[in-house]
């Protein structure tokens, strides 16, 4: 997984606020003020100064001319907090089910279904079928399946270091996880929604011996939805690259650890 460590904000220094009598940080010694009232009334000052200062900072930008700045424009994004809607309670196959016929139903559903398809059972031929049929529109359960069939072959399998059945060697821990950062909706309709999904992953093999130490990516899924027996199932799904952050400069934790937070550390129900 990508690591990142402190949030990089820039080190400004001390700031210095210059009150009536010098600098305490060492600067220009202090001079004797002509006056008292002269010194109130610069402190005054200050204080208003910086009343107006935080009001103008603090200030809802609602409240703004209406004219739009001039620029090109762009379609607003949405809104990276959560909506507050509950999660679905139904579950298939371990997989959240029956979500709202409404925009943010099929997003919730795009996010759990990249979920499940960027999961360690999709390694398993009999936990591969189960998702794809718990997921999968029924006229296009049989074209997807066979589609992930010939992706994860046998001779994939061997490339990376597991058994026929998906399983990871002895001593050995396999990590596939996929964990959605956010959601967007680029078509939607009363029948179908396409959904963008952007992901980080882990994967790889967790032991002392592997050659294929878990990793990080960051890519972003696309799911084409239909509204189909009271629920959003998946038509088509593809993948692409990034948007990728910067990597940050946490250590790197061994194999051990990798192991334990892999099998310590449940998933979510993904909710818009």
């Amino acid at each position: 997984m990508s690591t990142s460590g402190e949030h990089g904000y820039p080190d400004t220094g001390h700031t210095r606020t210059h009150l009536p009598g010098g600098d305490p940080y060492g600067g220009a010694p202090r001079r004797t003020p002509r006056s008292s009232s002269r010194s109130l009334i610069t402190v005054v000052g200050v204080v208003v100064l910086l009343i107006a200062a935080i009001a103008f900072a603090n200030r809802d930008n609602s409240s703004s001319p209406s004219t739009p700045a001039k620029g090109p424009a762009h379609q607003p994004a949405a809104p990276t907090a959560a909506s507050g809607t509950t999660p679905v309670p139904t579950t298939e196959n371990g997989i959240p089910t029956h979500f709202p016929h409404t925009q943010q139903g099929a997003e919730s559903a795009a996010a759990n279904y990249a979920v499940a398809l960027g999961s360690d059972g999709m390694f398993n031929t009999t936990k591969r079928h189960a998702i794809v049929q718990t997921i999968a529109v029924p006229s296009s359960a049989g074209r997807l399946q066979s589609g992930f069939d010939a992706d994860y072959s046998a001779a994939f399998l061997k490339k990376v270091g597991l058994t026929d059945d998906g399983n990871a060697p002895e001593g050995s821990t396999f990590v596939n996880r996929t964990l959605p950062a956010g959601s967007k909706v680029t078509s939607y309709s009363d029948g179908a929604a396409t959904v963008e999904v952007w992901c980080n992953g882990m994967f790889g093999l967790a032991g002392d011996r592997s050659t294929n130490p878990v990793t990080s990516s960051w890519f972003t899924v696309t799911l084409k939805l239909r509204w189909s027996d009271n629920d959003w199932k998946v038509l088509n799904s593809s993948q692409r690259t990034g948007p990728t952050p910067v990597t940050g400069d946490n250590p790197v934790s061994g194999a051990d650890e990798i192991s334990k937070a892999v099998q310590e550390f449940g998933g979510f129900t993904y909710a818009r």
